[in-house]
């Protein structure tokens, strides 16, 4: 996400949460503040009897924060952004606004459009408490003109198909803000982390169960400053293309219980068979759009490490899934890949099936003839014959190292030094690749 805005009742903690951001993650946020407070403030206007003259402030200021929002995400940063002009919508409706309803049928079109919006959820009942408790009573807004607000606003997000996100705000706070956090993705830094020495693109391949998921999970648990020391990974984002091909089994089955034929996979045993060969050029192709995205922004790589994950099978599983990747990509990606044998994949794959089913926890297997058809055969070993080195995809050359994953371990005392070894080799490949 690179923008994401805030919006609740008055008094819900909207601006000290943003506070709070803003001072322990300086590196990695812009915080705007609540575009008609700072009008309403800046020009003196009453809120309540100069309707007129508050949206007329905030349409000349309409392009001034749109130049601000554009500047936090050319800089990299994720711009937080308290409440939006939809809030200001409903308020409207609620007062009985026709200027502001009319206008803003016609400034909608050049209004920034944010990837999520928070809702920070109280009782109306505490928020009258709070508005009463902070004694600004140019800003009160009583019950009737708050539940009115909030029917308009929902219909205004059901009518523009936002991705809204509402969290709990009533509640102790260390709690919230953790949830705040890790929504957002952010982890506190308390010391500069080397992130100039860093991965830019990890490509980790591997059977299933070979252990690829335990090396994000790992990554994800180990500080910032000590994962970019001794993994040389900075806050990273993982990409992974087997949700995007368990979507197309669920519209398979869509189009089956429509009557028609399925496009992509027939059941089996509870899982899915992908039928259509094509797709797994359609999956690898999905990916490098995603990447490509990512990086073709200003700064979509700074301070940032992409970890795309995915597992091929066949003759030229490997070789053809990375012959699809953009020469951008290829030109900043190593490849770690995470060696087990079939049959301990098959092995690690049952043990988890049967695992899940004791605890009750929904889970799917798939029939080892299936395994076998799609990733008996492997054909990293031919493209890669040493433990480490470089491959030559469409004319790059791109630093690789081979981990062997056995025996399967979730001691950290093993794991860490397993994947330090890995990285460490392929980091001073890629060092060198950089440097020409």
């Amino acid at each position: 996400m690179r923008h994401v805005v805030f919006e609740g009742l008055p008094a819900a903690g909207k601006s000290e949460t943003l506070a709070l951001l803003a001072r322990f993650y300086p590196q990695s946020v812009v915080v705007l503040p609540e575009l008609v407070k700072e009008v309403a403030t800046r020009d003196e206007i009453d809120i309540f009897s100069q309707r007129d003259r508050l949206t007329e402030a905030i349409i000349a200021e309409i392009p001034r924060r749109k130049e601000q929002v554009q500047r936090a995400i050319a800089s990299g940063k994720l711009c937080l952004e308290e409440s939006h002009l939809g809030v200001h919508l409903a308020y409207a409706r609620a007062f009985g606004d026709k200027a502001f309803i009319n206008a803003y049928q016609d400034i909608a079109s050049d209004l920034p459009e944010p990837d999520a919006y928070v809702r920070m959820d109280i009782p109306i009942e505490l928020s009258l408490l709070r508005q009463e408790a902070r004694n600004t009573p140019r800003f009160f807004i009583d019950r009737e003109h708050l539940e009115t607000m909030l029917t308009a606003l929902q219909g205004w997000h059901i009518e523009h198909l936002t991705n809204l996100i509402t969290i709990d705000a009533n509640r102790e706070a260390s709690s919230f803000l953790l949830d705040i956090e890790g929504m957002l993705r952010l982890k506190y830094m308390a010391e500069k982390a080397p992130l100039s020495d860093t991965f830019d693109i990890i490509l980790l391949l591997g059977r299933p169960a070979a252990g690829k998921s335990e090396f994000i999970d790992f990554m994800h648990k180990t500080p910032i400053v000590q994962r970019a020391r001794d993994y040389h990974i900075a806050p990273f984002e993982a990409l992974d293309d087997f949700p995007i091909l368990w979507e197309k089994c669920v519209e398979d089955d869509l189009w089956e219980s429509m009557g028609k034929g399925r496009l992509y996979s027939r059941r089996a045993d509870g899982n899915y068979a992908i039928t259509n060969s094509d797709m797994w050029e359609f999956l690898i192709r999905r990916l490098n759009q995603q990447v490509d995205e990512i990086i073709s922004r200003k700064g979509g790589l700074a301070n940032k490490t992409l970890i795309v994950e995915f597992a091929r099978g066949g003759e030229r599983g490997y070789a053809d899934a990375l012959s699809q990747l953009s020469p951008e990509i290829l030109k900043r990606a190593v490849i770690l890949y995470v060696s087990v044998s079939f049959e301990e994949s098959w092995r690690r794959n049952v043990a988890r099936y049967d695992e899940k089913r004791r605890s009750g926890l929904l889970t799917h297997s798939v029939p080892r003839a299936e395994m076998e058809a799609t990733y008996g055969t492997d054909d990293w070993f031919n493209m890669a014959p040493a433990h480490y080195g470089t491959i030559s995809v469409k004319g790059t050359n791109v630093p690789y190292t081979t981990m062997n994953n056995e025996p399967e371990s979730k001691d950290p005392q093993v794991l860490g030094p397993r994947y330090k070894t890995a990285l460490d080799a392929v980091h001073s490949l890629w060092k060198r690749s950089q440097d020409r």
